[in-house]
């Protein structure tokens, strides 16, 4: 396998690690409704899991409340049991025409836990990369034993590796950063 294709394929796999911890940190709650905080949820329709966002219309008439509008109305009382049994910390109401969720304000207590999360979550994806640069490198030796690459190719192999994790994990600790501030501020 030529070391370049070795130093791409980790250059893709260190990106979807990036992005796969930039959609975790969206999901987490930062007392300001978002209707990417539904994302996850399913509801039962027609006997298939299906996202809200595909049985109605999901907006944010204001910075503390979310309004679902389903287009059937016999799917409200599915949307409110798949919100509850999701934990997101919110409670539906329901009045017989769309459901309404209110985004309750966050303590400062909680807002440090949540931080907090945040920092795992950031810290697990720069462990991914770590690990992805791990098995770069490796590929890499085994690359050069096998197909009888010199030191100084699989050298530049291992330096262009680097160099991808040091801006990958560059690029988690600045997407941190922003989230810690979305979340501390009120």
């Amino acid at each position: 396998m030529p070391v370049q294709t070795i130093v791409n394929d980790a250059s893709a796999n260190m990106k979807k690690a990036v992005e796969h911890v930039q959609q975790q940190l969206t999901k987490v709650r930062t007392g300001r409704a978002s209707a990417s905080m539904l994302d996850s949820v399913k509801v039962e329709y027609y006997g298939e899991p299906t996202p809200i966002s595909q049985v109605g219309s999901v907006s944010t008439p204001d910075a503390r409340s979310i309004l679902i509008q389903p287009w059937d109305r016999s799917v409200l009382q599915g949307i409110e049991r798949a919100i509850l049994a999701a934990n997101l910390g919110v409670t539906p109401q329901n009045d017989g025409q769309v459901i309404r969720i209110t985004v309750p304000p966050l303590t400062e207590e909680r807002r440090k836990d949540i931080v907090k999360q945040c920092k795992k979550m950031a810290e697990e994806g720069k462990l991914a990369v770590r690990n992805i640069r791990r098995d770069a490198n490796e590929h890499l030796k085994v690359a050069e034993k096998s197909e009888h690459y010199s030191e100084d190719e699989r050298k530049r192999g291992e330096d262009e590796v680097q160099k991808l994790t040091d801006k990958y994990v560059k690029d988690i600790d600045t997407i941190l950063a922003a989230k810690e501030v979305e979340v501390m501020e009120e």
